[in-house]
């Protein structure tokens, strides 16, 4: 019963319409090619519709992109500022309408975006065009989650265990296994936040109060136990060293040993956390479902819970030069936040 409950939630927050349960980019060549596994009948990748409103829909995921602001969502949709948050514009070549639910930059120009059909964009130019890299339309498959360490090496993340990493720069893409847990044959559970730590590891929050760590680039993992049963949604490594973890029902747990052990933070909510962020001037920002935001002043030991009178959840947040947040939603960009 836990985990149809944690699928549906995750499902308002992913993919909107569809139940949960239920180009490669050369770095040096700028050469594209091919998606590496092949469509089946009636299900084909299309250009990503250009909206009248576009700031109006469904962001699941959002970036920056040196001084641009990526976002990504429904129907292959990727929102573009220039202008810290202030107005937005579609990019110019977007080759999918596969809902995009997450995105990263490793400089201004070179980024990767995924979601749904295990779709995975690529990008050379901030953001402004895009080429597909990989899907997989034998089934749904999404994934919830990118994170690159540099041009090269890369990971990618999703539903039931779905785990994949590139060397290459995305031109081929290797899929990996987790450690199962005690008794398990295999590691079957949703995995929905890739994030670096400061000592050249990335880690992986999911479902079942799981994460795991990887200090060679995903080549291998360490189950990190937290002790808490709730589907993990965000997680970030603050500048301290320390980690933060939230999800399901508004939980959340800090670790300062780079998740060797983890302690409950109390949240004040509720509400689904989705996303973490840590603003320039060390503040902590989460978004969460219901219209809830919080913030931390103190390294993520306590929050303050603000409550939006329209119940829109939110989805993402990323900070202005000025150290503000833009903060994204399920109806699209956040105004007077």
């Amino acid at each position: 019963m836990h985990r149809i409950m944690s699928l549906r939630l995750a499902s308002r927050l992913c993919v909107l319409a569809l139940a949960l349960a239920g180009a490669a980019v050369q770095a040096q060549s700028g050469q594209i090619l091919a998606p590496t596994e092949g469509p089946i009948a009636g299900v084909q990748q299309t250009p990503a519709n250009r909206l009248a409103q576009p700031e109006t829909t469904m962001i699941l995921g959002a970036a920056r992109a040196g001084a641009r602001i990526v976002g990504v969502g429904d129907r292959g949709l990727v929102l573009l500022s220039d202008d810290e948050g202030r107005t937005f514009r579609q990019a110019a070549v977007v080759p999918t309408r596969a809902t995009l639910t997450a995105v990263s930059f490793v400089d201004a120009r070179l980024g990767w975006a995924v979601g749904h059909w295990g779709v995975i964009l690529a990008t050379q130019d901030g953001g402004e065009h895009w080429a597909l890299q990989r899907d997989d339309r034998t089934v749904d498959q999404p994934l919830f989650s990118v994170w690159f360490r540099d041009a090269q090496t890369g990971i990618a993340a999703g539903l039931f265990s779905l785990l994949l990493t590139t060397r290459d720069g995305g031109a081929t893409w290797q899929k990996g296994q987790l450690p199962a847990p005690p008794g398990a044959r295999k590691m079957d559970t949703n995995l929905f936040a890739l994030f670096p730590d400061h000592h050249g590891g990335v880690l992986i929050a999911g479902e079942q109060g799981m994460v795991f760590r990887s200090d060679d680039a995903g080549a291998h993992w360490t189950a990190l136990p937290t002790g808490n049963k709730g589907t993990l949604w965000a997680g970030v490594t603050l500048r301290d060293g320390s980690l933060l973890v939230a999800g399901l029902r508004g939980k959340m747990l800090r670790s300062t040993n780079r998740g060797r052990s983890w302690t409950p933070v109390v949240s004040g909510t509720e509400s689904s956390i989705t996303s973490l962020t840590e603003l320039p001037d060390g503040s902590i920002i989460a978004t969460a479902l219901d219209g809830v935001s919080l913030t931390s002043g103190d390294g993520g030991r306590s929050f303050t819970v603000q409550q939006r009178v329209e119940p829109v959840s939110l989805t993402a947040a990323v900070p202005r030069a000025d150290g503000s947040p833009v903060l994204f939603s399920t109806a699209g960009v956040v105004r007077n936040p």
